[in-house]
C-alpha cells in the first residue's frame, strides 16, 4: 500500500528495517501506534480533568460508580477490580474523593466487616459533568478522522482484544 505521508511510527519502522529488519514488524507498528494514540487521548482527557483538580484515577472511580446506576454504590473490592486499580490505590483515591465531598462510605448492614462506597449528590453531578466534558474532548480530538475509520478502528480493536482473551464477564453494569 503506497502512502503519501509518513507518521512517526513509519519513520521508526524504516530505521529498524535498515538496522535490524527482523524487528520492523506489524506488531511493533501496532504497539507504537496504540501507544501514541493513548498518549494523545490521555493528554486531552487530563486537560479536562485538570480543570476540576482531578486525576484520571479519580475520574475512573467516579465514572465507575456512576455507571453502576442508582444508588451509585459498589463494594470497595468490586470498585477496585472494575477500575483496574490496586486496593491500596483505590483506598487513597477514596480518601481524597471523600475529602472533596464526592463519595462517602456506608456500612453494609448485612455484613459488619464490609462497607459500600457511594457517590454523594455532588459526586453524581461531577461524574456526569466529567463524562460529558471528556466525551466532548475525545470527539474534538477525533474530529479530523472520518467517522467510518473511527468505527472501523473500534471494531478492529475489539476483535484483537477478544482474540487476546479480553472477554467480558457475566453481564454487569459498570
Amino acid at each position: 500500500m503506497a502512502r503519501e505521508e509518513m507518521d512517526h511510527v513509519d519513520e521508526m519502522i524504516a530505521a529498524w528495517r535498515a538496522e535490524l529488519p527482523e524487528t520492523a514488524t506489524t506488531e511493533l507498528e501496532i504497539v507504537k501506534r496504540l501507544g501514541r494514540l493513548k498518549g494523545r487521548v490521555e493528554e486531552v482527557t487530563q486537560a479536562v480533568l485538570g480543570e476540576y483538580g482531578l486525576t484520571y484515577a479519580d475520574f475512573d472511580v467516579l465514572a465507575t460508580l456512576r455507571r453502576a446506576g442508582v444508588p451509585y454504590r459498589l463494594k470497595p473490592s468490586l470498585l477496585a477490580s472494575r477500575t483496574s486499580l490496586t486496593t491500596g490505590g483505590t483506598s487513597n483515591i477514596l480518601q481524597r474523593l471523600t475529602g472533596a465531598g464526592l463519595v462517602e462510605r456506608e456500612p453494609d448492614p448485612d455484613d459488619g466487616r464490609s462497607s459500600w462506597v457511594r457517590l454523594t449528590p455532588l459526586g453524581v453531578r461531577r461524574a456526569e459533568e466529567l463524562a460529558v466534558a471528556t466525551t466532548r474532548a475525545h470527539r474534538e480530538l477525533f474530529s479530523g478522522v472520518p467517522e467510518t475509520a473511527v468505527r472501523d478502528l473500534a471494531d478492529l480493536l475489539r476483535t484483537m482484544l477478544l482474540a487476546l482473551g479480553d472477554h467480558a464477564g457475566p453481564s454487569r453494569r459498570g
